[in-house]
């Protein structure tokens, strides 16, 4: 190895020369004091990137954020800590079995490390596993780096992100609007309410269903199964209620719907045909992402944006609903879709064939500031969930990010290495759900193994 070389890899030598480098260049008025002094804070000293190895995976379940959040945190044997987050409403355990699987490896080679676990995971929550380590993974290698996560996905196409929050539920449809007015008071700029089949089960002749069945049904039977449908007197009734929240804020925001309830494709064309006037940003979920031939045909009868995909995992199924022409706007959830990178790689697809994408996110700040990272790295973005807007608590959770985390309907991710923040003890272990510890030591899935290998 040229000496030249040796020397810029011997840290000693690297700070001494740095600093006579800074001293001559305070000598000739270009740093300050501070500017010196600063110069080292982002250099991670404990080893090279290359020597970084997995030690551990832990966990703490959050619960009431609203929702139950898993957070996981990769250990390393050079005292970095990367986190990342489950899913809300998984189990931990999608993550823990992946231990086994990690331990010894380099968190930096994140891509390689994606591709062995990826099989582990499946739609919705059970990809949380995957997608919490994903996460993790990238915390550490920006930490090991010193830079932040969107930079490793290629910098930025926005400074800030636009939110938009779902709102509280009620049956009035006028105090329905004045608490999406609220939402506009605080400086939102997109809005989303729920409606649908259950608001008609106190309306006699609102809907036509088998006998005996329930209008939630516990959400066990797809759509074209249950039977259900709305008359032409539930769908005047629901036109109805969303034109006087409508009343409320006005035409010009933006305004986003879901969870109409597991009706028919026929109703659903008439439900989205009767909300044309009403300017949905969007109808979410209308049936469910796994049959795309349904949803073209609701989308090609309809003038009005159908979107769908917070449950779905990886690129290849939303490639095969854009391909198909079957939505007019793509919604993946990071901590489903894959995470970070395949959230990359979905977008840029959606790019390529014209699609937007919007964000769907459920969580504590960690899972959000990955969402950020993500959402300022596309380009084709369009607004990205937040379901925390009413928890108090929910931005004490972190450190390292100024606050408000939420200001007047944008976020901004940190421009701190890796996802940027981190966790602050007290109010995690506040939150902690009943029964479970914060980050206690998981030897027991340290030798989980199978033959994973999936071709013979």
């Amino acid at each position: 190895m040229k000496p030249a070389v040796e020397r810029m890899l011997d840290r000693r030598s690297f700070f001494t020369s740095m600093g006579k480098a800074a001293a001559g260049a305070s000598a000739l008025g270009l740093l300050t004091d501070a500017d010196i002094e600063a110069a080292p804070a982002n250099v991670q000293r404990n080893s090279i990137p290359s020597d970084l190895k997995i030690t551990d995976l832990r966990v703490a379940v959050v619960e009431k954020a609203p929702m139950t959040c898993p957070l996981i945190r990769l250990d390393t044997n050079q005292g970095l800590a990367g986190y990342g987050e489950v899913r809300d409403g998984a189990s931990a355990t999608y993550a823990l079995f992946l231990k086994s699987r990690l331990l010894g490896e380099n968190p930096c080679n994140v891509d390689r490390l994606f591709r062995k676990i990826k099989q582990f995971g499946a739609p919705a929550r059970q990809a949380g596993g995957v997608c919490g380590v994903e996460m993790a993974l990238w915390d550490l290698a920006g930490k090991a780096y010193g830079v932040p996560a969107y930079q490793m996905l290629g910098g930025k196409f926005r400074d800030k992100v636009r939110l938009y929050a779902d709102t509280t539920e009620t049956e009035d449809p006028h105090e329905q609007g004045r608490r999406l007015k609220k939402r506009m008071e605080s400086g939102f700029t997109w809005l989303k309410q729920d409606f649908g089949i259950d608001l008609l089960k106190d309306v006699p002749g609102g809907l036509a269903m088998p006998q005996g069945s329930s209008v939630t049904g516990g959400g066990l039977v797809m759509h074209p199964f249950t039977g259900i449908e709305i008359t032409d007197k539930g769908i005047a009734f629901l036109s109805d209620w969303v034109a006087a929240s409508r009343q409320e804020i006005g035409m010009d925001i933006p305004l986003a719907s879901d969870h109409y309830g597991h009706i028919g494709v026929n109703s659903c064309i008439r439900l989205a045909r009767a909300m044309e006037k009403h300017q949905l940003a969007w109808m979410e979920d209308m049936v469910p992402w796994q049959l795309p031939e349904l949803l073209k045909q609701i989308k090609d009868a309809v003038d009005i944006p159908i979107l769908t995909g917070e449950d779905i995992y990886l690129k290849e199924d939303f490639a095969r609903l854009i391909t198909a022409g079957a939505v007019d706007i793509i919604h993946p959830d990071l901590a489903s879709a894959g995470g970070l990178l395949e959230m990359k790689k979905i977008s840029d697809f959606a790019m390529e064939h014209g699609v937007p994408m919007a964000m769907h996110f459920a969580g504590t700040p960690v899972s959000f500031m990955a969402n950020l990272h993500t959402a300022v790295a596309v380009e084709n973005f369009l607004v990205l969930e937040n379901h925390s807007v009413d928890v108090p608590w929910w931005q004490d959770l972190v450190s390292g990010v100024p606050k408000p985390i939420l200001d007047h309907g944008f976020a901004a991710p940190s421009d701190r290495p890796g996802l940027g923040v981190e966790l602050v003890e007290e109010v995690v272990k506040a939150h902690l759900k009943p029964g479970t510890t914060y980050f206690a030591p998981t030897p027991e899935w340290d030798n989980e193994r199978s033959w994973d290998r999936l071709w013979s």
